[in-house]
């Protein structure tokens, strides 16, 4: 009795030492694929302005910045400080929520140095610095899955610009598509740590709900209406 009794205890310690080394080789592996798709996501809160720019702190770490153009003359702004002969990521997604698929933003880097440009006379810049910009206009939505929040999105826009002098730029995100007013994601920077907003979770149900109204073609000025139209016969 005592010799069976040993050998159902030494099968038992032996089969919780290759479940501890099962679960900790799981572990390991895990590891890396948490760190690869860590990003540091942050909210629009309050809604940006020229006056009011949300700052980034660290414009070659992935962050993104969920954010809302909410009515027709909407322009979000972001300012980073920029080391010259950098690389850095910009982008466009657009979340997959209901009414969404149309909406593509349009985004510019503008700031010294960058090639001379020419920018809608409703983006408004440091007029004491002479700024260039590079415009990052919307292709064809591409769907992909994000691990990290396990939500899925249309890829708009996605460039790496290279950064010509050590200084500070700007972003601007506003919408000339058919639709004008949704939610999108702000991606800047490549580098993967993690960070962001500890509370991401919370917001982010709140966050991803379809916008309640949107504003009509009629709703815009003689003139704006007018370049919307020809822009859409360019595209046709």
């Amino acid at each position: 009795m005592t010799n069976f009794l040993n050998r159902t205890i030494s099968r038992t310690l032996i089969h919780c030492a290759i479940f501890a080394i099962n679960l900790t080789l799981l572990g390991a592996l895990l590891i890396p694929t948490q760190t690869a798709s860590a990003h540091q996501p942050f909210f629009e809160d309050p809604d940006t302005t020229q006056t009011n720019p949300l700052s980034i702190n660290d414009p070659t770490i992935s962050t993104a910045i969920y954010a809302t153009i909410d009515s027709l003359t909407d322009i979000d702004y972001y300012i980073f400080d920029g080391t010259e002969g950098t690389n850095i990521l910009v982008g466009i997604t657009i979340p997959q929520i209901d009414g969404q698929l149309d909406f593509a933003p349009t985004v510019a880097v503008i700031g010294p140095g960058l090639p001379a440009g020419v920018l809608p006379a409703v983006i408004t810049t440091d007029s004491e610095r002479p700024n260039g910009s590079i415009l990052l206009t919307p292709t064809d939505p591409e769907s992909f899955f994000e691990p990290f929040s396990r939500t899925s999105y249309w890829r708009r826009q996605r460039q790496y610009v290279t950064i010509p002098k050590t200084t500070q730029y700007t972003i601007a995100v506003w919408s000339e598509s058919d639709v004008r007013t949704g939610k999108y994601v702000l991606v800047v920077g490549d580098r993967e740590i993690r960070g962001g907003d500890p509370d991401f979770s919370s917001k982010l149900q709140e966050y991803w709900t379809p916008m309640q109204e949107q504003p009509h073609l009629t709703d815009l000025p003689v003139w704006e209406r007018l370049v919307f139209w020809i822009k859409r016969m360019l595209r046709s």
